[in-house]
């Protein structure tokens, strides 16, 4: 039986949407992949916590913890405690740890669990920089609480280095410095300004070509030391350009949550394969799992137009939850959540919920019914038609 709502558009009025009955695509038991794929994780808020939301952060662990094995269990690796979790938009530093920590402890019971945790100096208040010396002691300091727990470090940008730094050379310095420490090789994360506008002029340069160019000699000075860098600019000529750039071996992880699809498909340049293609580290993956998952594995197989087929969909729907003001994205990440059942609430740590429009909502609902991403169509419908009462639409 078709299943009927009354949304709101853009202009204020409803009309009638009949959700499409098309079964969600879901991937082959023990797919396998020839990319690697992390998605960006976010973190399930706990709602009975008496705390005041926009101060404090009150994690349910158990639902946090077993959307990641859900990740898991469809091939993904997780990127832990990175933006999608709202770290510096409502997710402090000693909250991230604890949850690297349980994070880490649950993919040890998961064969093949992949996880890499976001290191940052969040913990230091940009204000409170004064100078190049103390970025460097904050990176050092979630450095070593991360390794010490046995964690891979993503390297994430830095509002304070972005505050204190003058020019490229003290970008240089920095992670210069850091990479030279590192246990492991590191992935490190240029995150634009669209999705965080204290970290204009990264690389000590508002000019992206120029800014590349520091990032990539960063890189070649110490390609041992880094597994790949993540790059988040919405732009996918830059990508290509960069990664054609990078030493052999050292892997470009898109984080263009527009252009994602083509990205890892590749288009096969150079003699190194890692420079004709990309791999993953991607929010959007989070709310399209079961999709990108199936999809991976297709493209392993050598089934490129299926691939395209199954993920194609699914853009439109990303370009919506990242539309600007981009970094609000997480609230459409958290919505698809709950509409497929993975969570019992709409709750969002730092009251985030609120950042996002019904008619927004009720857009990415269509898009992600047009995408096929409805898990559970009934529930799905349900829980769109208690957001609607909540917003006065009977």
């Amino acid at each position: 039986m078709a299943i009927t709502l009354k949304l709101p558009t853009r202009d204020g009025t409803l009309e009638d949407y009949t959700l499409s009955g098309s079964a969600p695509v879901q991937p082959e038991r023990g797919v396998k992949f020839d990319r690697i794929a992390y998605s960006a994780a976010h973190v399930v808020a706990d709602p009975l916590a008496a705390v005041d939301p926009w101060i404090e952060s009150a994690v349910d662990w158990d639902a946090t913890i077993a959307y990641r094995q859900r990740l898991w269990s469809l091939g993904l690796g997780v990127a832990e405690a990175m933006d999608t979790a709202q770290r510096g938009m409502g997710l402090d530093w000693p909250t991230s740890l604890e949850l690297i920590r349980r994070s880490l402890d649950a993919a040890r019971d998961v064969p093949g669990a992949l996880v890499a945790c976001g290191c940052g100096t969040d913990h230091l208040a940009a204000a409170e920089a004064h100078s190049i010396d103390d970025v460097i002691r904050a990176y050092e300091e979630q450095m070593e609480a991360i390794e010490k727990l046995g964690g891979r470090l993503i390297v994430m940008a830095s509002r304070a280095l972005a505050r204190v730094a003058t020019g490229p050379a003290d970008y240089e310095k920095v992670y210069g410095r850091i990479l030279s420490q590192a246990k492991q090789p590191v992935i490190l994360h240029w995150l634009g300004d669209m999705f965080d506008p204290a970290l204009a002029g990264y690389w000590g340069t508002r000019n992206v070509d120029e800014a590349m160019d520091t990032a990539l000699g960063i890189i070649h000075a110490r390609a041992s030391k880094v597994d790949g860098i993540k790059i988040s600019l919405l732009d996918k000529h830059k990508e290509i350009a960069m990664r054609r750039r990078l030493p052999a071996g050292v892997r470009m992880y898109t984080g263009d949550d527009f252009n994602y699809a083509e990205l890892i498909a590749g288009d096969g340049h150079g003699s190194d394969p890692v420079q004709g293609r990309s791999d993953a580290l991607l929010g959007i993956f989070d709310a399209i799992a079961p999709a990108a998952s199936a999809a991976l594995g297709e493209l392993a197989a050598g089934n490129v137009m299926r691939f395209h087929a199954i993920l194609g969909p699914t853009v439109p729907l990303s370009r919506h939850i990242f539309a600007a003001p981009t970094r609000f994205y997480k609230t459409g990440v958290v919505f698809m959540a709950w509409l497929n059942g993975h969570q019992s609430h709409f709750t969002m740590v730092g009251g985030q919920q609120s950042t996002r429009s019904l008619p927004h909502l009720a857009e990415l609902f269509r898009l992600a019914d047009a995408a096929n991403l409805l898990e559970q169509p009934e529930l799905a419908s349900r829980r769109m038609r208690t957001m609607l009462a909540l917003h006065g639409v009977a």
